[in-house]
């Protein structure tokens, strides 16, 4: 069972909307599926753990707002 975080907007005050909230949760546990499924397949490729926990933690980093 995926354990989803509390949504909380700029005022730090919790997300309200269910289907905001709905909708956060289901894009949650699917870009979780496919980082694990990533992380999986590149371990088997022989890639280094913590070098591919560095890579995906970059594109974490390079994540763009939208609000800028």
């Amino acid at each position: 069972m995926v354990e989803y975080p509390i949504w909380v907007q700029s005022n730090q005050e919790p997300v309200a909307c269910k289907e905001k909230i709905k909708i956060l949760n289901e894009n949650y546990a699917e870009l979780r599926q496919m980082m694990q499924d990533s992380f999986e397949d590149a371990m088997i490729m022989g890639v280094d753990e913590q070098a591919m926990r560095n890579i995906l933690k970059q594109i974490v980093d390079q994540l763009r707002s939208p609000m800028v």
